[in-house]
Order: structure tokens, then sequence, then C-alpha cells
């Protein structure tokens, strides 16, 4: 079974790049062809990602008894587009520290 860490990075990585086809693509789509079933279908996608984000933080912060800081941290690193890239790595190391 994966533990909620790695669950946590993969999902994060997923609802990030979500987020950058959301802001990148369906939104220029939306608003310079006149497409807004891309936002629709896009935010649909993103936004069930988000939420089960938001679950696997609170199930690692649970499990893994990691401070509410850390996860505030977190939580807030993933509204700003590219920086859960960069937080990839420091999750890891958590990961790896995490007995």
């Amino acid at each position: 079974m994966q533990s909620p860490i790695s669950f946590l990075r993969h999902i994060a990585l997923a609802e990030a790049v979500s987020y950058l086809i959301l802001l990148g693509i369906a939104m220029p789509l939306k608003y310079l062809a006149g497409q807004p079933l891309a936002v629709k279908i896009t935010g649909m996608i993103h936004g069930i990602l988000f939420v089960v984000f938001c679950v696997a933080l609170l199930r690692a912060m649970l499990e893994a008894h990691w401070p509410f800081r850390r996860c505030a941290l977190i939580f807030i690193a993933s509204f700003i587009p590219l920086v859960p890239f960069f937080l990839d790595r420091k999750l890891k190391q958590w990961e790896v520290a995490t007995p």
C-alpha cells in the first residue's frame, strides 16, 4: 500500500498540472476563442483533484504526525502555480524521514 506522503506527492503533482492546464489552456480558450466548455471540464477535473489533495494532506498530517504549520504551508502553496513542483523535493525528504 502506498504511504500517505507518497500519495500526497502524486496527487499534489496531478493537481498542480490540472491547475496549469486550467490557467494556461482552458481559460484562454474560454476568453479568447469563446469555448467555455474547456473551463467547465478542466475546472471540474481540477476541483475533484483539489478535494482529493485536501483529503490526502489531512491524512498525511494525521498519520505522519506533521505539524499544522507544515500542512498550512503546503495548502497555501497549492494555490500558487509551479510551487508544488518545487515543493515535491521537500515532500520526498519528509517521506524518507517519516518512520
